[in-house]
């Protein structure tokens, strides 16, 4: 691989300088991380089955006119992508309750929420991403009105979308969690989805078992977190059968 310049580097990912201007390569990590980085592991595989989910469902939601950052798969690690002014706004989208939503409220997890519910966080390790609120967002001019009218709009097109997407392949969407990015067309500024939407940042449940196929397989030592995101991949298509292996790329962790 030539050298290329380094531009961000996180817990999952990796951020190169892209070969034309406004444009990144996106590199996933094996990297597992849980509880703000206080858990971690090298998961073998994880890396190609997020680039190749992500792919999936960034392809489909351009498709449908939902703008996102992506712009093609590179090889199983990597993709090409624009580069976007990030807001630093975690959007998250509950359907069913879970995680701190259940701990925070008292209601017991997998119950039904009565409506979509949008919560917002602030993108800031050291502080552990707290929940903050649109008040929080506009005062400290972390975003525009604007922007946050985007965002939640986004938001639910999403949601939308992926509550069909994974429903018809036997999967509960029970949250999400997205990033949102500035980009400009000329003089028009335009937010797009930008990031990953993979199991990393989706809860999804089988929706007859409910048994995990995202992160918390990880979170809460279920078992094997290749296996499960492995099994999102095959029913979206993406791969011929649970625990394949990608055609190039790592060998998966059984």
């Amino acid at each position: 691989m030539a050298r290329r310049r380094l531009v961000y580097e996180g817990k999952a990912k990796i951020l190169y300088e892209g070969p034309e201007p406004g444009t990144l390569v996106q590199y996933f990590k094996d990297d597992a991380t849980a509880g703000n980085g206080e858990k971690h592991a090298v998961i073998e595989g994880k890396g190609v089955l997020n680039n190749r989910i992500s792919e999936h469902i960034m392809s489909a939601l351009n498709g449908i006119g939902v703008q996102t950052h992506f712009i093609r798969r590179i090889n199983m690690r990597e993709q090409l992508i624009r580069a976007v002014e990030m807001i630093p706004i975690e959007i998250v989208v509950r359907n069913v309750a879970a995680g701190s939503l259940s701990k925070r409220l008292g209601i017991e997890e997998g119950e039904p929420l009565p409506r979509p519910i949008i919560e917002f966080y602030l993108k800031d390790d050291k502080l552990g991403d707290p929940m903050v609120t649109e008040e929080h967002i506009l005062a400290f001019n972390w975003a525009t009105q604007q922007d946050v009218d985007d965002m939640i709009s986004l938001a639910l097109r999403v949601n939308d979308f992926l509550s069909g997407l994974f429903m018809g392949v036997g999967i509960k969407l029970v949250d999400f969690k997205i990033e949102c990015g500035r980009i400009w067309e000329g003089d028009y500024q335009r937010v797009i989805v930008a990031d990953e939407i993979s199991p990393d940042s989706c809860r999804l449940w089988d929706a007859r078992s409910g048994q995990k196929l995202d992160k918390d397989v990880f979170r809460r030592d279920l078992g094997n977190v290749t296996d499960a995101y492995a099994e999102v991949a095959r029913r979206l298509g993406i791969m011929p059968e649970a625990g394949a292996k990608p055609a190039t790329g790592p060998k998966l962790v059984h």
